[in-house]
């Protein structure tokens, strides 16, 4: 796998959808490193062809895959050990993996609504919440932009946002 070819295989099926869908809306839905993906294609989509997908959505996202492996807590113990960086981070690097989505919402201008669990124990809200100040900055329409908590009592965690009754009326 590499970030291209997620970017081409995201697009791929996008065409597919869009030759069938008829006129109905088209969204890309991402989930932790599948926000990368939604957020790249959707900026690809947007640069590459001059067509904006109808809103990107993404659930427990981070800012770039840099800060996400620097900072999701299964890596806390080795960061203290030379050369986590050199080993563990850079070497996503060098093998082209960077899902930039700080830089690539400061292009997109569909809607986007960014949804974070208080509870993610895999990537911290943190991260979600300064994708979310970084787009809400870029976007000139910042109605556009939207940042969706749910508190730690929901037990939501990582993955179970997309368990959450609220979802859909909070999508629409």
């Amino acid at each position: 796998p590499s970030e291209n070819g997620f970017n081409t295989d995201v697009l791929a099926l996008y065409d597919w959808v869009k030759a069938r869908s008829g006129n109905s809306s088209i969204l890309f839905w991402g989930h932790s490193l599948g926000t990368g993906i939604a957020i790249n294609a959707a900026r690809k989509l947007q640069e590459e062809r001059g067509v904006q997908v109808d809103a990107v959505v993404v659930e427990s996202p981070y800012t770039n895959i840099r800060d996400a492996a620097a900072n999701i807590p299964f890596t806390k113990i080795y960061r203290q050990f030379p050369g986590f960086e050199y080993l563990i981070l850079d070497s996503m690097a060098r093998a082209g993996m960077f899902f930039r989505s700080d830089e690539n919402v400061k292009v997109l201008s569909c809607p986007l609504l960014i949804l974070h669990a208080e509870d993610d124990g895999v990537v911290p809200p943190k991260l979600g919440h300064k994708l979310y100040e970084t787009a809400l900055k870029a976007y000139k329409d910042k109605s556009k932009v939207k940042f969706i908590t749910f508190p730690q009592k929901l037990g939501l965690g990582h993955d179970y946002i997309s368990f959450n009754p609220e979802l859909p009326a909070l999508v629409k």
